[in-house]
């Protein structure tokens, strides 16, 4: 018998049709669906014409068939494999409608995930989708909060042994719908209202709905109101300055936490709105304690401050006010910290209430890496003078109260801001620096490590001017105490520093006791030595440079 060999083409024939019929069985296999014995037997047979072949038809025939008052045909759409089929028929139409009043006012429906498919297959997706061309036989519609845990709202696909896969809730679902209803259904004040306010006027919203906003917003206000009026009242009491203080720092935080607060008991308790209401309620609930916090952290860390450094006052300058100086610097650096751990975990609260796995959350997450792009680039000047205010408080190149030379101003700092440093003049004027502008040029700090310093008296002296007599002066005046804050004598110095045709540059390094106070001990030995040039001049020994107006010029 001749062996005859295969042709590989054969082979490969083979191998190609083995591995379709083998995808194919798989298919069948119950990939596409969950097999079960029976189901809803307790209900007998689905009334003709109700789809449940596709997901969006089931969505679809549930709230036609309820809005139409069919509630028995409504159960149908609803696993109740863990009811006893003998109350299946009595408790299937109440869990039917108990299910859509939480789809009206938790959830939100995303259509274009429920397709018109009885696979549910997403052939259009894209490569990022997960479920992109496959089949699927579980859809969540949304997480609804339930004390503890969230919970999932789901759409199965069932094949009973006897019958074809169709869509329907799912018995985790159905098993879950008193809990939700009884946390989410309607609130007492809705039951006692008549019918016609319970009908649907405009964007699924019905008129109770449209009237209790306003309502509640109202009642809010006055829940602050009536909260300032009462930390106003108790201010007028007290008669402690750290209490008055205490009030003042605290109304703002305190009124808009009162009025989140009502507006969260008033959502929960007496007007239970729809899903299209509570998905921007929720969030805003978020942004509303998180704001409170916030100004809570500034303004209780300003009133510390003010409290501990006088900022209104010279002495907060003084060499003797070293450590509240400190101390002010470190607390303002633990706002700026606070804040921003604050507005953190407030974002994360606010993105976590805003549901971003439902469909406005996914709409969001499509869109934000352009959003990002633009914020950031929008920001990038107080994000880098926020980096910057971290920048100077981590490496303490100044201090509050530190006496700064910036651009040629003589300041002192005052505040260290988010984004912008306060400094004040000699002459009591502020001087607003952005942050990263501060920390980018250089500038001299008069009191980083020690409040002495040296500041020099440049005089002009005729060619043939006696420089050891104006030593002389200088050294009494050093000694006589008339000037005051003057430091050592043996740290002061004169020093001929300059010569050129108009005459020669003579320096009094003076020393100063504190840095603060500095440029007033200058000025003031400036004019006694002034004085001893002119007394000088008279005796007829020359001191000030021969130059015409044109020379000078």
């Amino acid at each position: 018998m001749l062996n005859t060999p295969i042709a590989p083409w054969r082979l490969i024939a083979v191998a190609l049709i083995w591995l379709v019929t083998a995808c194919g069985a798989a298919a069948q296999d119950g990939s596409g669906y969950f097999e079960i014995e029976t189901l809803n037997e307790g209900l007998g047979a689905p009334p003709d014409g109700l789809d449940r072949a596709t997901p969006q038809s089931s969505m679809e025939a549930l709230l036609d068939l309820m809005a139409a008052g069919e509630r028995a045909a409504a159960a149908h759409l609803l696993d109740l494999s863990d009811i006893p089929p003998e109350e299946q028929e009595k408790r299937g139409p109440r869990l039917a409608a108990d299910l859509v009043q939480v789809l009206d006012r938790k959830a939100v429906i995303n259509w274009s995930e429920l397709l018109e498919r009885p696979d549910s297959l997403e052939a259009r997706g894209s490569s990022d989708n997960p479920v992109a061309g496959q089949a699927q036989r579980s859809i969540l519609i949304d997480l609804v909060d339930l004390p503890g845990r969230p919970v999932a709202i789901r759409l199965n696909r069932l094949k009973p042994a006897d019958g074809d896969p169709v869509w329907v809730f799912s018995r985790q679902t159905v098993a879950n719908i008193p809990e939700m209803h009884a946390l989410y259904g309607p609130s007492w004040l809705e039951e006692e209202l008549p019918g016609s306010w319970r009908a649907e006027v405009a964007w699924g919203l019905m008129w109770w709905e449209l009237a209790g906003l306003p309502i509640m917003f109202a009642l809010a206000g006055l829940a602050g109101w009536l909260t300032g009026q009462a930390q106003a009242a108790v201010a007028h009491l007290v008669r402690s300055r750290s209490l008055t203080d205490i009030l003042r720092a605290t109304r703002m935080p305190i009124i808009l936490a009162v009025m989140t607060g009502a507006v969260m008991l008033i959502t929960d308790a007496i007007f239970v709105f729809s899903g299209r209401i509570d998905t921007v309620l929720t969030p805003l609930i978020a942004v509303g304690f998180t704001a409170a916090a916030v100004i809570f952290v500034l303004n209780g860390v300003d009133a510390v401050l003010n409290r501990i450094v006088p900022f209104d006052d010279d002495q907060l300058f003084d060499a003797s006010m070293e450590n509240r100086r400190n101390l002010a610097t470190r607390l303002a650096a633990g706002r700026r910290i606070l804040i921003v751990l604050i507005t953190l975990i407030g974002g994360g609260i606010v993105l976590a209430e805003a549901n971003l796995t439902g469909a406005l959350g996914i709409s969001f997450l499509a869109s934000a890496g352009a959003l990002t792009l633009l914020l950031g680039f929008a920001a990038r000047h107080i994000l880098g003078n926020i980096l910057s205010s971290l920048q100077i408080a981590m490496n303490r190149s100044a201090k509050i109260g530190d006496t700064v030379l910036y651009r040629d101003y003589w300041c002192n700092v005052e505040r260290i801001n988010f984004t912008y440093v306060q400094l004040r003049s000699w002459t009591g004027a502020r001087i607003v620096v952005p942050v990263s502008e501060f920390v980018a040029e250089p500038f001299e700090n008069w009191t980083m490590r020690e409040p002495s310093i040296i500041r020099k008296v440049e005089i002009r002296l005729a060619h043939d001017a006696d420089v050891e007599a104006l030593r002389i002066a200088f050294y009494e005046f050093v000694d006589s105490g008339e000037i005051e804050g003057l430091g050592e004598r043996d740290s002061h110095m004169v020093l001929t520093t300059g010569h050129d045709v108009f005459g020669k540059t003579v320096t009094f390094c003076t020393a100063c006791a504190d840095a603060n106070g500095s440029w007033t001990t200058s000025c003031a030995m400036r004019e006694k030595l002034l004085e001893r040039m002119a007394e000088l001049e008279g005796q007829g020994r020359s001191m000030f440079p021969q130059a015409t107006p044109a020379e000078s010029a």
